[in-house]
């Protein structure tokens, strides 16, 4: 559709990316405390108590979500992210964990679509100017890159780090795949249509004592 020389679905498809990413922004970061989640089954023991069959650091999935692993506040782990939420009170385990599922999404489909404005506002500089290399060596070679992501089946803190203001949060994402690289000749390069589990583990940086409470992707291997 045109209206004034200009593609109506862009200007719609460029709102929507928007909006994606300014969601994005305001959930990487959103805090009602170090807890579980409120629709769990209320404790029946004291405060500070457990059943001995009880696990706070895995919450159930709900059908169709992953499962949500979160460190032991006294694990190392844990004790990283209580001094992360004491500079940062709107830091929420579980929030951060839902937020950076939607990022990897993003940023795997932004990657394999060659989307680099996407790619931009989530990506540190560094890690920006690898994923933007590979879409031009890409794109000068004339392949194309399909990737769905059919489940993500566990999102976990795998570190944490704060060094003065500066937070990194390590998260451990499997995830099932359909990843291929399509030549020129429109023959597979590289990769498969099977569905593969993939293990990442992607690192989130934040400055705390800035405003932008963006989470940028600092950091990626395979685990």
């Amino acid at each position: 559709m045109m209206q004034g020389g200009f593609p109506i679905d862009l200007i719609l498809f460029g709102m929507v990316a928007a909006f994606l990413v300014l969601r994005l922004r305001s959930v990487l970061g959103k805090r009602t405390g170090f807890e579980r989640p409120t629709t769990e089954k209320p404790a029946v023991a004291p405060p500070g108590a457990r059943a001995p069959d009880a696990d706070p650091a895995r919450i159930a999935p709900a059908p169709g979500q992953p499962r949500v692993v979160l460190p032991e506040p006294r694990s190392p782990v844990g004790k990283a992210i209580g001094r992360i939420i004491e500079v940062d009170n709107s830091f929420e385990p579980a929030g951060f964990l839902s937020g950076a599922e939607g990022a990897f999404r993003m940023i795997v489909t932004g990657f394999a679509a060659g989307d680099r404005r996407t790619l931009r506002d989530l990506l540190a500089d560094d890690t920006y100017a690898g994923f933007e290399g590979a879409i031009t060596a890409r794109e000068k070679g004339g392949e194309t890159q399909r990737t769905e992501i059919r489940a993500v089946q566990e999102m976990s803190i795998e570190a944490a780090e704060l060094r003065g203001t500066i937070a990194d949060v390590s998260v451990r994402i499997v995830s099932d795949q359909v990843n291929m690289t399509i030549g020129q000749d429109g023959l597979p390069v590289a990769g498969t249509d099977a569905v593969t589990e993939i293990t990442d583990i992607w690192t989130f940086q934040r400055d705390l004592s800035n405003a932008d409470p963006t989470w940028k992707l600092v950091g990626t291997r395979s685990a």
